[in-house]
């Protein structure tokens, strides 16, 4: 039976582009499957007590000067070299998350991420602006105001929210979380040798 690894996933998160086409890359190489667990980022870091490095390592001399050497290192290695940092950031992903998980819904996640992850990640896209958003969705082929709509249904609210529950239920704290065949859980980008790995082996 071919590998499934699933992502924990916010689009606010660097890491997640950061880790996406390296990803994407060794799953292709093993023939393994892609499931997207759409979360909302900055519920997780409530229900965990976590905060993003650069807040919850401010007063640690050196450690954020580290973290960026070694994303550099990442960045070069996997020649992300179109990567820029959102004009936006730390931007409100909400709507870009309920939209996420009404595309899971469809069976159509992964496509949804990807379609945007280059459009703001590399593209500084307007966040705050539903007609920019709109314009990238559709061009990839989603009936955009069908998901904007969803997006502002109890369903989907509610649906963010117990995904995100789940994740953090199963041990995830932060992005990217990734789990091998449902059991073996993963944390940071820096992992995806072990994944490999355990690819090979398992």
């Amino acid at each position: 039976m071919p590998h499934r690894v699933e992502l924990v996933f916010d689009f606010v998160s660097p890491n997640a582009y950061l880790v996406w086409w390296p990803l994407r890359e060794l799953l292709d190489r093993h023939e393994a499957s892609l499931d997207i667990v759409p979360v909302f980022l900055g519920g997780m870091h409530k229900l965990t007590g976590n905060a993003p490095p650069m807040i919850r390592d401010a007063e640690v001399k050196g450690k954020n000067d580290y973290a960026m050497l070694e994303m550099q290192r990442f960045i070069a290695k996997h020649g992300l070299t179109k990567y820029r940092l959102h004009p936006q950031f730390p931007f409100n992903s909400i709507l870009l998350q309920r939209m996420l998980f009404a595309a899971c819904q469809d069976g159509r996640g992964v496509q949804f991420a990807e379609c945007l992850l280059r459009p703001i990640w590399e593209e500084g896209l307007d966040i705050s602006s539903p007609e920019a958003i709109g314009a990238v969705v559709s061009a990839a082929g989603f009936d955009a105001a069908d998901l904007f709509a969803r997006a502002q249904s109890d369903e989907v609210k509610q649906g963010l929210i117990a995904s995100t529950e789940a994740a953090v239920a199963r041990g995830a704290f932060g992005i990217p979380t990734m789990w091998v065949d449902g059991t073996e859980m993963f944390f940071g980008k820096e992992r995806l040798g072990q994944i490999e790995e355990l690819l090979v082996t398992g």
